[in-house]
Formats: C-alpha cells, structure tokens, sequence
C-alpha cells in the first residue's frame, strides 16, 4: 500500500443500539453517493477497504453498518479500527442511539424482535445492549439521538451533516440553538446557557419574532452583556478548536440555549456560525426548537 495514498478512502462506520435508526441512516449515505454495505463483518473491513481503494468501480467514500448482530464485533472494534487508521484510512464512527422507552415503541410498531432478546423480554435484551455498546459509545467520534426525531428528520440530520463535506478528515463544527424547557440535545460536546441576555420574548414588539429576524438579532447583540460574552466565546474557541484538531476529534456539536430556543439562543448561534464561517472552519447551524409553541 502507497503511503498516503489510502486517504483517499474516507469511511463512516454507522452503529449503535438497535432500533436507533442506523438503517435510516445508511439509506441518507446512499443518496449522498456513498458505497453502502449492512452487517459487513468486522474481520473483512481491512481487506474490504484495500480492494476499494484500488477498484475504480466503487465510489471514495463507504459507509458501512456494523452493530451487535454480529457476535464478534465488539470483541474486534477496537483492534480492527485501530488497525485500519494506522493504515491510514479514514474512518470515523457514527453512533446512533434513543431512549428505552423509545426503543420499546418501535420494536412493538415494527413487530421486530431485538438481536439480544430471550423469552420476550425487550427491556432487558435492551439494557444488555446498552451495557456491551459502552465502550463503543466512548470510542465513536459523531453521535446522533434519535429519540425525538421520525425518520425524515433523522434522514436530514445526517444529510446536514455530510453532505456537503468533500473532505471527512477536516473537523466540522455543528451549532444547535435550542430551548432547555424541551430538554437539552444528547449529542452536544459543549452547553452554553444564554439564559443570562436580555430576553426579547418580554418586549411585545419583538414577542412574536425569532432570532432569525433582524430585530430580535439586533436587540439581543445590541446588549453589553452579549458584546461580552461574545468576545469571552470567541477566545475561548480560538484556544479549543486547534486542540480539537490535533487530538483528531472530527466532530464538534456545540449547544446554545435559552428558555424557548427562538431568541436568544438563535441570535447567539447565528453570529457563532458567521464566526466560524469567518475563521474557515466547516460549520452548520440548526435551530430544534425554533418551531415550537408554547
């Protein structure tokens, strides 16, 4: 193998708790163009990516779902993947995953039985799982809760968060504005709680705005607080993201919160994403909570 010349494959292995949507999943990666194997054994991955990179047929970048389905999986992963980046492939680990009560639904809609249960009893082939998948949940470099999204939504968050890059190996950086009375997102690396602005929701005029309109922009960065707060954040990720890089971590989910996710938040992950667009780092900005009520 040519050194360097195995970068060219960039690979995301799609795993996680049973149920979590990883199906979903490499569907979304197929769209995107990727080569897309299921239940590909996890002993097969170093000569399945050396025969890729050298065959013109099958595209640059794979996707491959691996999962406890097969028994030797998670006695290999570790080994297996290590192996693969000395090699130097590209190989980052999407870990998808959803609540027990969440799990439970959907096996009970689909009428599927879970890889690990015996004798119908869900709740605890399910926390088996969870127990096995640990260290696996620790090693993963991106992480997705599906909890609270269908498939469609699940489709689009990996959409946005591979679509656009050409390059797996450059970080990405993913800001989420949201509310903390609808719970606070399960795959952020950092939290920063705006809760402390100026709240725009109690000025009528600005009430039925979002931080998307320029009022409620305006109102919230007009304040000495935030032109504070502002300069401490930009500091602060000018210090972190180089570390980030160098430590390899591909993936970045940073949280802004606020009481609802409309105003402050929204305004606040607004200016990060033009912040980070500014500095050329990868950057998306969603906001999950800008269409509730109440």
């Amino acid at each position: 193998m040519t050194k360097g010349r195995s970068r060219n494959i960039q690979t995301v292995i799609i795993t996680g708790m049973s149920g979590s949507g990883k199906s979903t999943a490499l569907r979304a990666f197929e769209d995107m163009g990727y080569y897309c194997v299921d239940n590909l054994p996890i002993a097969l991955l170093p000569d399945f990516l050396s025969l890729t990179e050298n065959s013109t047929a099958i595209p640059t970048r794979v996707a491959l779902v691996m999962d406890v389905r097969e028994k030797g999986f998670l006695d290999q992963y570790a080994s297996i993947f290590s192996q693969v980046k000395d090699q130097d492939f590209h190989l980052e680990v999407l870990f998808l995953d959803a609540s027990d009560n969440v799990l439970v639904q959907r096996f009970s809609q689909t009428r599927r039985k879970h890889p690990l249960q015996k004798k119908g009893d869900i709740l605890a082939a399910i926390a088996e799982e969870r127990k096995r998948l640990r260290g696996l949940r620790e090693f993963a470099d991106n992480y997705i809760d599906t909890s609270n999204r269908n498939v469609h939504q699940l489709r689009q968050v990996v959409l946005d968060m591979y679509s656009f890059r050409e390059d797996l190996t450059q970080p990405l950086i993913h800001v989420i504005s949201f509310g903390f009375k609808y719970g606070v997102p399960a795959d952020a690396s950092l939290i920063f709680d705006v809760r402390f602005l100026p709240n725009p929701y109690f000025d009528p005029r600005l009430r039925s705005f979002s931080g998307l309109d320029q009022e409620v922009y305006d109102y919230v960065h007009g304040k000495e607080q935030t032109k504070q707060f502002l300069d401490h954040l930009e500091s602060m990720f000018s210090f972190l993201i180089p570390q980030y890089r160098v430590e390899g971590k591909v993936y970045l989910v940073v949280g802004i919160g606020c009481t609802g996710g409309r105003h402050r938040s929204v305004a606040i992950a607004r200016w990060l994403g033009q912040m980070f667009t500014h500095k050329g780092e990868e950057v998306i900005v969603t906001h999950r909570d800008l269409d509730r009520e109440g």
